[in-house]
């Protein structure tokens, strides 16, 4: 019986069969990025355990994610509480060490499963977000790292405080809340200079703050490590195109 992309059929401590081709493809894949990593960070004179590569498994087959932590990747993004949910049950029964970050937009009626479910979430984007967030780690009784997601770009469609925002937002979450706020995030336009977005990123982390930031993916992470990024969500560049079929 086949299975759709980010479900499973196994048990939960069924390993998946992965093709022996694919599980060196994705480990050459892996190795390349973090050379590719380790490039930009010379350039930048930083170090190469200075950026954090997460491995984006969103709409990815078991299979392909599976290579991945056989390769020893242990940090992974999801967009999705639900694929998620369906998905790192099993992975975490047999790889402990696992880290995964929510880099998806979260609805407010997710929140219970996401603090159950994630370890950082990096999509805080707005006021009653944050609320609940706040409400269901002291609940539950988790402390997740939190990542203050900035809308660069100004896009109307897209998630994320409005630059303008970003001090007044921050300080609400991470000192009206008590919420753990480690870092910022963002997802330049597609058709901008991405540089011109790291670069306000980082300085809006720096004058609150904020030491973590999560920019760049598989078409713009080398610049993103130029200009300070600690992680970097890539998933094209490690897994192949995603199959949405």
């Amino acid at each position: 019986m086949s299975t759709a992309p980010g479900e499973s059929s196994a048990t939960s401590a069924d390993p998946i069969e992965v093709d022996p081709y694919l599980a060196r493809q994705v480990a050459d894949n892996i190795e390349s990025v973090r050379r590719s990593i380790a490039r930009a960070a010379g350039a930048a004179e930083r170090g190469p355990d200075d950026v954090t590569l997460i491995a984006v498994g969103k709409v990815q087959p078991l299979e392909r994610v599976e290579a991945a932590l056989l390769a020893g990747q242990r940090v992974f993004g999801e967009n999705r509480v639900q694929e998620a949910h369906g998905k790192w049950p099993n992975f975490r029964s047999r790889y402990s060490d696992v880290e995964l970050h929510l880099i998806g937009p979260l609805q407010t009626n997710k929140v219970r499963e996401a603090v159950e479910l994630f370890d950082v979430i990096q999509t805080v984007d707005r006021p009653k977000l944050a609320r609940e967030l706040a409400k269901e780690m002291e609940k539950q009784g988790r402390r997740l790292e939190c990542y203050i997601q900035i809308n660069t770009g100004e896009e109307e469609q897209k998630a994320g405080a409005a630059p303008a925002e970003a001090d007044a937002f921050i300080a609400e979450c991470r000192d009206d809340l008590g919420l753990p706020v480690v870092g910022l995030m963002c997802i330049p336009p597609v058709d901008d200079n991405p540089a011109l977005h790291f670069a306000m990123l980082r300085e809006i982390a720096k004058r609150n703050g904020l030491e973590k930031l999560s920019m760049g993916m598989s078409g713009d992470y080398e610049t993103a490590v130029e200009l300070g990024a600690t992680h970097v969500r890539v998933g094209t560049a490690i897994f192949g195109a995603r199959d949405y079929g």
